[in-house]
């Protein structure tokens, strides 16, 4: 199952020195040429033991502080957060051979932005998000769907509380690597490291 990329080439002198610019822009072409949940990412954490774990969520922002996305704290990998403030993150844009690699420390956002977000949802994902804590084991599909019906019930013409163990993260960014597919698999990878002196920028081999 071998794909032969033959997108445009990365070069050096086309690149923002900003990564976060450099980011935005081929968010915005991933969006702009239609791909499905181009906000997808893989979310890797580990726990206080280096035990790694990895899914896909959303992100819902992003700018020079860094990426933004949210989940239940008591979920694992909040609690895998919790322990270990470190993560990775993963775009793949498949139609465009397009992969960014994004390394750094993680922080909770205040209450007040989650509850801003959380309020900002549609009201089907607010109860859903009341519906059980999220990872936890479950009687049954009816289940779910009938704690949801009872939560509707519960707060039928009034907003849904955010739950106080949903919160925001914020991913900032220590090294992002813009990964190109290229010809006879000499991908282009430029990764910009986070230093005293700013953002550095080097080419690395396929």
């Amino acid at each position: 199952m071998r794909v032969e990329y033959t997108f445009t080439a990365l070069h050096e002198d086309e690149v923002d020195a900003d990564p976060i610019v450099q980011f935005d822009r081929w968010f915005q072409a991933a969006v702009d040429g239609g791909l499905d949940l181009p906000n997808a990412m893989v979310l890797a954490t580990a726990d206080d033991s280096g035990r790694p774990s990895a899914r896909y969520v959303l992100l819902k922002e992003f700018d020079s502080d860094g990426f933004v996305f949210y989940t239940h704290a008591d979920s694992p990998k909040g609690r895998q957060l919790a322990e270990n403030l470190r993560a990775a993150l993963v775009f793949y844009w498949h139609p465009m051979h397009r992969q960014v690699r994004i390394e750094g420390n993680v922080e909770m956002l205040e209450a007040e932005k989650a509850e801003a977000y959380f309020q900002s949802r549609p009201r089907g994902s607010q109860v859903s998000a009341r519906v059980a804590p999220q990872s936890s084991r479950l009687e049954s599909r009816e289940h779910l769907q009938r704690r949801a019906v009872e939560i509707e019930r519960e707060f039928d013409g009034a907003p849904v509380p955010r739950p106080g163990n949903w919160h925001g993260y914020r991913v900032r960014p220590e090294l992002i690597e813009f990964w190109q597919g290229q010809e006879n698999r000499l991908h282009d990878r430029l990764v910009y490291q986070h230093g005293d002196g700013g953002w550095t920028i080097t080419r690395l081999a396929p």
